[in-house]
């Protein structure tokens, strides 16, 4: 795929995707309200932002690896080649994480129970997709390359230092 289509392609995941699931199911849910469950929760929903903002940096970088390899994060558009750059050499997963981390930044913001759950249901859903869809795709299309980049770096929790695909030796500390 041209680098362009990947761009136009990606954009319209990443709104299509990140819309319906960051914001319009909450929104739909009823969950957008603000709320101050504790006193001074005035510094939770500060926390809650600079969450939010955290969240997208991994989620934005890792659009744009997609498509600097020529591909999207959409499953039908994927690169020819494995992306591990930018933060995939320190996660497997950081479009989940930043995703992750925007919806516990919303659930701080707002102080809703209720967008609690939804972040635990979508943490599930997000889980279940990575075990059963795409950690098998991935195997399947890049072999080895996959499994010594699954071995060498954790699924969820960020490593404090990046793996390169020369660096058979750093090995995941747990996911």
């Amino acid at each position: 795929m041209r680098r362009s289509a990947a761009a136009v392609v990606s954009v319209a995941w990443f709104v299509a995707v990140g819309g319906t699931f960051g914001c319009l199911l909450p929104y739909l849910l009823n969950e957008w309200h603000f709320h101050r469950p504790l006193p001074y929760w005035a510094v939770a929903q500060a926390a809650g932002v600079l969450l939010i903002c955290a969240g997208l940096v991994p989620l934005v970088e890792s659009f744009i690896e997609f498509t600097k390899a020529d591909g999207s994060p959409m499953p039908l558009a994927s690169p020819p080649h494995l992306v591990v750059s930018g933060f995939y050499c320190y996660v497997r997963n950081p479009i989940y994480v930043g995703f992750l981390a925007i919806l516990v930044g919303e659930v701080l913001l707002f102080g809703s129970s209720g967008l609690l759950e939804y972040t635990a249901v979508a943490w599930c859903v997000g889980a279940a997709a990575v075990r059963w869809y795409e950690e098998p795709t991935l195997a399947r299309k890049f072999g080895a390359e996959y499994q010594a980049y699954r071995r060498a770096v954790h699924a969820w929790l960020p490593g404090l230092h990046p793996w390169t695909p020369a660096d058979q030796t750093a090995p995941a500390e747990g996911d």
